[in-house]
């Protein structure tokens, strides 16, 4: 009677183990939003130069996606990914144009991309970022006027 007890209680410990493990495998990992914003900054750099706008563009794809598989966002390709996410994102147009770049961008082997199609496609990208968390917004506070100049304002 003792051992059935102990083998009870033996495999209910292994389903429960085997459940902790399944739950905290599916929960999304949480995302370190500083790293990501200092990596956006980075990417960042490629838009002072026309000819490495296309690298800003694939790399803030990469981004999003990184973020993504850290969300364990279904899919086995980053646009399987976008799909199970679009629900999250407050701008699918300009991230859905912005990715389809991407993809012309390395299918095509494009290298000169326009102005106008580089700012769309980033900002599409890091308003997705920001809809998950994953960048930090700065605070910029207005510089304080000194009192005797906000009194020399006063009628």
């Amino acid at each position: 009677m003792n051992s059935q007890y102990i083998v009870i209680g033996g495999a209910v410990g292994v389903v429960l183990l085997l459940v902790l493990a399944v739950v905290f495998k599916k929960r999304p990992r949480k995302i370190n939003a500083d790293a990501c914003t200092k990596r956006w900054q980075e990417l960042q750099k490629n838009c002072s130069n026309r000819k490495t706008w296309h690298q800003a563009v694939t790399e803030a794809d990469k981004l999003l996606d990184d973020v993504l598989k850290r969300r364990h966002y279904k899919g086995k390709t980053p646009g399987e990914r976008l799909v199970s996410a679009q629900h999250d994102f407050t701008n699918n147009e300009s991230l859905w144009f912005g990715h389809k770049l991407k993809n012309r961008i390395e299918q095509e082997d494009v290298k000169r991309i326009s102005k106008q199609d580089t700012l769309e496609a980033l900002s599409g990208f890091r308003q997705a970022l920001k809809d998950l968390g994953a960048l930090r917004e700065k605070v910029i506070t207005p510089p304080a006027q000194p009192e005797a100049a906000a009194e020399g304002n006063k009628p």
